[in-house]
C-alpha cells in the first residue's frame, strides 16, 4: 500500500471517531496562534527540533508515529550525521538473513519510526486496555487541530466539577471528550532539557510538540503555500497581459 493511501486511510479513521463537541460536553479548545497557519504559514526549525525531542523523550514511550521514516528529520534541520545518529540509536528487528533468522540491528534513516509496542494488543496490555493513537495524523486527524491537542496537554491539573465522578484509572481533562481520559499527565514543568535552553515550562513543550506533530501530519503544507503564492501572482501578470492586449485589440476597431 503505498504512503498516500495509507495516509489517507489513517485520516479518515481518525475522522470518523471524531466526537461531537455539542454533545460531549468538552469546552471549546484554547486559541494559540500557529506559524504554520495562514496563506503564508511555515515552520519554525527550532521549534520543530524541540517538538521532536520531547516526542522522542515523553511521547514515543506510548505513541507510534507509522508513517514517519528518520530521514523525513532533515526536513527539521537536523543534518544527514545528526539523522543517522538519531537512527542508530533505535533498534530494528529485521530478516530473515540468509539462514531465515530474524535479527537485531541498528536503525537506519530509512527505517520508520519504531513504535513502543510490537502489536495493539501489547500496547492495550500496557495501557490497563487503552490503545495509544498513532500520531503521525493525530492534528489532522482532530476537530480543532494544534489548539485540541495543546488544549489537551495542558489540561491536565484541574478540579472535576462537583458530582463528576473520575473512574479509576482516569484523568481529568475539561477539553477531552467526557472529560475522562486514560493518559496520565504526560508533560511537567522542566521534563524535558532542551539544547538550545528554549524556556520548558508545560506550556512551552505542548506547544514544541504540536507544532511537530502539525509538521508530521502535513509536512509538505510549507510546499503549497509557495506553490499557491506563484500561482497567484502568476495569474496576477497574466490578467494584466490580457488586460493590455484587450485595449490593444479593441483600439483598432474604435
Amino acid at each position: 500500500m503505498s504512503r498516500s493511501l495509507l495516509c489517507l486511510l489513517v485520516l479518515l479513521s481518525g475522522l470518523a471517531a471524531l466526537p461531537l463537541r455539542a454533545e460531549d460536553g468538552a469546552l471549546e479548545p484554547v486559541h494559540v496562534t500557529w506559524p504554520e497557519q495562514g496563506p503564508f504559514g511555515t515552520y519554525d526549525r527550532a521549534t520543530l527540533q524541540r517538538g521532536f525531542q520531547v516526542y522522542k523523550q515523553v511521547c514515543a514511550t506510548c505513541h507510534s508515529m507509522k508513517l514517519l521514516a528518520y530521514r523525513d528529520l532533515t526536513q527539521l534541520g537536523f543534518s544527514e550525521a545528526e539523522v543517522k545518529a538519531l537512527a542508530a540509536e533505535v533498534t530494528v528487528h529485521d530478516g530473515p538473513n540468509d539462514n531465515g533468522d530474524m535479527f537485531d540491528r541498528p536503525g537506519r534513516p530509512s527505517d520508520a519510526f519504531v513504535s513502543p509496542f510490537p502489536n495493539d494488543q501489547a500496547a492495550r496490555a500496557a495501557n490497563r486496555g487503552a490503545l495509544p493513537p498513532d500520531l503521525s495524523l493525530i492534528v489532522k486527524a482532530r476537530k480543532g487541530h494544534e489548539d485540541y491537542i495543546y488544549s489537551i496537554l495542558t489540561g491536565f491539573g484541574k478540579t472535576p466539577p462537583a458530582g463528576e465522578t473520575i473512574a479509576t484509572g482516569m484523568n481529568y481533562d475539561p477539553y477531552f471528550p467526557g472529560h475522562q481520559i486514560a493518559m496520565p499527565p504526560p508533560l511537567v514543568d522542566g521534563s524535558v532539557t532542551f539544547a538550545d535552553n528554549a524556556p520548558n515550562t508545560t506550556a512551552d513543550e505542548a506547544r514544541d510538540v504540536v507544532e511537530f506533530l502539525a509538521w508530521a501530519s502535513e509536512p509538505n503544507l510549507e510546499m503549497r503555500h509557495q506553490t499557491g503564492l506563484k500561482v497567484v501572482l502568476f495569474l496576477i501578470v497574466f490578467a494584466a497581459v490580457m488586460y493590455a492586449v484587450k485595449r490593444r485589440v479593441w483600439s483598432k476597431l474604435h
